[in-house]
Parts: C-alpha cells; structure tokens; sequence
C-alpha cells in the first residue's frame, strides 16, 4: 500500500507585481524628497540677468509684511545679529548670507542684513529669480 502522495503541490507566492509596486513607491518618494525645500516661506523674488550661486551657510528672509526669517524661524531685526552670530562661527570657510527678500520689501531691510553680515565678517548674497529679466 503506497500512502505518499505522488504530486505534491508546491504553495507559492508571486511577488512580481509587490516588487514593482515598491520600487515605484522608493522612487517616488527619492524625488520628492529631493524637491522639499527646507525654505519654504512664499515670496516673489525680484529679476536678474545673473544668476549667483554661493555655499549657504544661512538663509535670511524677508517676506512682503517685512517680517524677518532665518531659516524658517521668524526674528526681528534687533535680535537678528545675534541669531546669526553662532550660525556663522561654526563655518570656518568665508560664511555667508543669502538674502531671500520679496520684491516689495523696502532696500533699507536688505541694506539692514548686509550691514549686519559685514559686522559679522559674512558675505551677503541677494537671491534673485532664475528666469531672468522679461
């Protein structure tokens, strides 16, 4: 009497389509986290022929209601030098400040950032939109 079971069937599971699935996934989420800006603050930046690029060490923004970002962090202007002062220490190449201001600020707020990156002995950089002028 022979009890063994001549074919035997084999579970297998197909996994095919979850590998494809999760390689899209993998690479969606690769480049949107590429395209995230840690700045996020909205601004409409004014026109350039040039472009500049310069290392940030720190980015300060001044937004259309003149209210003062470093990062995304909001500051006024009296205790700016002061947040930027341990910022711009740790950076032992030429540190500098990238100005991320709306067009319709006043030039007396950027004049105001640049003055207080000279005393720092940082660079200042204003940031202008890519597209160029019309």
């Amino acid at each position: 009497m022979n009890l063994k079971r001549r074919l035997r069937g084999h579970a297998e599971v197909h996994t095919g389509a979850l590998n494809d699935i999760l390689f899209i996934l993998l690479l969606f989420f690769l480049i949107v986290s590429t395209l995230a800006n840690p700045n996020v603050i909205k601004l409409s930046q004014p026109k350039a022929k040039s472009d500049t690029k310069a290392k940030q060490t720190v980015v300060v923004s001044i937004d259309a209601n003149n209210q003062f970002f470093v990062g995304t962090s909001k500051v006024s202007l009296e205790e700016l030098k002061a947040r930027l002062q341990p910022i711009l220490a740790k950076e032992t190449d030429q540190p500098s400040v990238v100005i991320n201001a709306d067009k319709n600020v006043p030039i007396e707020n950027v004049v105001a950032v640049m003055r207080v990156a000279r005393e720092l002995g940082a660079r200042s950089v204003l940031a202008v939109d890519k597209n160029g002028v019309q």
